[in-house]
This record gives structure tokens, C-alpha cells and sequence, in this order.
């Protein structure tokens, strides 16, 4: 195979061949998160052409958010049973086929069915929890760095494209954005397929930092078991209190991010004034910001208390959604705001993941960072739709911004709670 080969060519130079790996779970999440983040430039052209209030388009994005978070700890055992490449190839797939089934849609059932269930099981599938898998599986030392790495790509995909996808909507229409998207869907997938591997003992190398190759476990026996597995990894983790702090934080996380600021952003920029194409530059600076936050986040998480860290990503956070109403949607104030929450957008992905790594083991650490990855797309459900809610309703977006960050200044307050340790897996009963 040419994995193979590469493998033992890059080997031959000193070089681990799970940076190769790194690479294209990198490229797969960044465009996925293009997938994700697309909806939030089409809400304005979808009212316009079918009449459809924001309230109705919100409730087909929220049920999206929520499955690609509830696929989390399922998605972690599809991996850990069929392997990474085949796992990637159909979500891929179903990502691809909603999108261009979707060009033809007429009425609301439709968008629910395409962009809220098949669209969100298949970017469910690819969510932070398969970077979260390779770094736990190929890396011990650099972990927190490849974990930084792989999760700017997944934020930084869905603000950087956003732009992008604003002007190919504006000037064709927003089908030939979808059909963008679908192109990005099938570059990934060549890429899997020539050079994806799902664990360094299929190459007979050791995980980076390690001496010794580390065998893969044995295999569930049947579907029933595979199905199990999520259940049985929740019901030992939510014995841990640091479990239930690092959910609910991660709630806190996604409502304040993707179910807010991704999805409803530009129509909050549109109800002020700002052209679309102008507020998705804002997201891509936000998403450039954010490529140096996340990575820096990955550096400190392998050398300071993550807790910690996590007390000032929250906080910090939650000013700036504070202070967002204040900037009067004028460039200087939104690219301050752009600059100090994009540093912040998903920086807390690296110390949560190796929060769970240390309190839950590397096998069990994707399978419990699943069930905290569900936590944080239920909030982003849940503001996903509840802000759309809000601008139907009292014809205002603002009161959601409020909400969410004075919910970030309690999410700071709340992961200091549990003591750090070192990893110990919980054990079972």
C-alpha cells in the first residue's frame, strides 16, 4: 500500500508517519466543519426564496448541532470497531449526498430531514472526536499540541470558508455554495483513502513518545456490544464528578460558539446594517485568531494546569460576548470583538480532551470525550434554536448574547471545582 511505503520512507528520514495522519484528519475536519458552518450564510437567501422564518430554518440547524454531538460516543466506537478510514469515507459520504440532494429542496420537512438529520449524523460521525482519536491513539508526548492542531481546523473551517461561501452566494446563488461544499467533501475523501491509517500497530510503529508498539484491543464481538460500549463508558464516567463539570462547561462551550455565534452571527450583523459578505470577514478573522488561540491552547495544555486554563478561556469569553451589544456593530468594535473571542473559540477543546485523557485512560478517553463532545452540541442545540427564537419572537437576537456569556463566566467558576490528578481510569463495578 502506499501508506506503507510512505511509512517506511518518512521513517527512514526520522520522521513519524503519524504526522501524516495528523495531516489528513486535519484536512477531513477542516472541510466537514465547512459543512457545519455553511448554514450559517444561507438562513438570509433560504427566507428570502421560500419565505421560511428564521424560527423554522433554526429548528432543522438545531437538530443538525444535536446529532452531531449525540453521534459523539457512538461515532468514538464505529471508530474503535470498523477503523478511522472506513468510519471517515461514510460520513464523508452522507455529508455529500445531503448537500446535493438538498439543491432541489422545496419545503421545510425537507431541510430537516436533509441539513438537520442526514447532514448531522454524517458531520456527527467526523466531529472533534476523531481528532480526539488520532492524538490519543498516535501521540503520548505532543498530544495536547496535535489536539490543538486538529481542533483549529475544525473551528478555523467553519469561520474561514464562511466568507468564501458569502460571496459565491451572493454573486451565484447559494446552490453553487452547496455544490462548494460537496467539492471539499470529495478531496477528503481521496486523501483517506490513499493515506489514512487507524492505529500505529497497523505501520509496526510505536505511538510517538512511546518505545514499545502498543497492540490494538480486542474487538466488540457483536453490534449489541458495540452499541454498549458509549453506555457502559457513560455509566463509569458519571460515577466522576470531573465528568459532569467538564458536560456541563462543554454545554456551556457550544451554545456560546457554534449554536450562537456560527449559526446566527451574520443575521445578527444584517438586523444592524452589515452586509453578509462583511460579516463573514468578520468570522474569518475570528477563525484566524482562532487557529493561534487553539494551537497556543494545545501547547499549554502539556505544560500548565488545564483547569486553569479553562477558568480563563470561559471567562474571557464571556466579556467578550458582554461586551459584543457595546461595539455598535461598527468595524473597529466587532474586530476587537473578533480578535479576543476568536483567540477563544475553541480553545477549551485541548484541556478538556486531556482532562478526560487523565481521569478516564486513553482507551476510554474518545468514547467519554464523546459523551462531553453530545454535552457541548446540546447547548449548541439548544441556542442554535433558542436565539432564532428570540429574533422571532421579541424581534431581537441580543437577549441570547447576554445569556450566553454571562453562562461562560459560570462555566469559569464551575471547572475549578474538581481536584487535577494524574490518569487513573474509573474503574467499573
Amino acid at each position: 500500500m502506499l501508506s506503507t511505503r510512505l511509512a517506511a520512507s518518512l521513517t527512514g528520514r526520522g520522521i513519524y508517519y503519524g504526522w501524516v495522519v495528523a495531516a489528513v484528519t486535519f484536512l477531513t475536519m477542516l472541510v466537514t466543519a465547512a459543512a457545519v458552518g455553511a448554514p450559517g450564510v444561507l438562513i438570509v437567501p433560504l427566507e428570502k426564496e421560500f419565505g421560511w422564518q428564521t424560527a423554522e430554518i433554526s429548528s432543522a440547524l438545531a437538530i443538525r448541532l444535536l446529532l452531531f454531538g449525540l453521534m459523539g460516543p457512538f461515532a468514538a466506537a464505529f471508530m474503535n470497531r470498523f477503523g478511522l478510514r472506513r468510519v471517515i469515507l461514510v460520513a464523508l459520504s452522507l455529508i455529500g449526498g445531503g448537500m446535493l440532494a438538498s439543491l432541489a429542496m422545496t419545503k421545510v420537512w425537507q431541510l430537516i430531514l436533509l441539513w438537520g438529520v442526514v447532514v448531522g449524523f454524517g458531520t456527527g460521525l467526523v466531529a472533534l472526536v476523531l481528532g480526539a482519536t488520532v492524538a490519543t491513539r498516535w501521540f503520548t508526548e505532543r498530544r495536547g499540541l496535535v489536539i490543538g492542531l486538529l481542533t483549529a481546523s475544525s473551528a478555523t473551517g467553519q469561520l474561514v470558508f464562511l466568507p468564501l461561501m458569502a460571496q459565491v452566494t451572493d454573486h451565484l446563488g447559494w446552490r453553487s455554495a452547496l455544490l462548494l461544499v460537496c467539492g471539499l467533501q470529495a478531496a477528503a475523501a481521496i486523501a483517506v483513502i490513499l493515506f489514512m491509517r487507524d492505529r500505529p500497530s497497523d505501520l509496526s510503529l510505536a505511538p510517538y513518545g512511546e518505545g514499545a508498539v502498543v497492540p490494538p484491543p480486542a474487538k466488540a464481538a457483536s453490534l449489541w456490544s458495540l452499541v454498549l460500549a458509549p453506555l457502559e463508558a457513560l455509566r463509569e464516567a458519571s460515577r466522576s464528578s470531573m465528568f459532569w463539570v467538564l458536560f456541563g462547561t462543554f454545554f456551556i462551550c457550544g451554545a456560546s460558539t457554534n449554536g450562537l455565534i456560527q449559526t446566527h452571527f451574520i443575521s445578527l450583523c444584517g438586523d444592524y446594517g452589515l452586509a453578509a459578505v462583511s460579516a463573514a470577514g468578520v468570522l474569518a478573522m475570528m477563525g484566524a485568531f482562532d487557529f493561534v488561540g487553539t494551537v497556543g491552547s494545545g501547547w499549554l495544555s502539556d505544560r500548565y494546569d488545564n483547569r486553569w486554563l479553562l477558568f480563563w478561556y470561559y471567562g474571557l469569553r464571556g466579556l467578550s460576548l458582554l461586551y459584543l451589544p457595546f461595539t455598535d456593530f461598527s468595524f473597529y468594535g466587532l474586530s476587537l470583538f473578533a480578535m479576543f473571542y476568536g483567540l477563544d473559540w475553541i480553545a477549551t477543546v485541548p484541556p478538556t480532551v486531556k482532562l478526560a485523557a487523565q481521569h478516564f485512560g486513553r482507551e476510554k478517553a474518545n468514547l467519554v470525550f464523546g459523551w462531553v463532545f453530545a454535552g457541548h452540541q446540546l447547548g449548541a442545540a439548544t441556542a442554535a434554536f433558542g436565539a432564532g427564537l428570540s429574533r422571532t419572537v421579541l424581534d431581537s437576537y441580543l437577549p441570547a448574547f447576554f445569556v450566553a456569556g454571562a453562562l461562560c463566566l459560570i462555566a469559569a467558576a464551575l471547572v475549578l471545582l474538581p481536584r487535577n490528578r494524574a490518569a487513573q481510569p474509573v474503574p467499573a463495578r
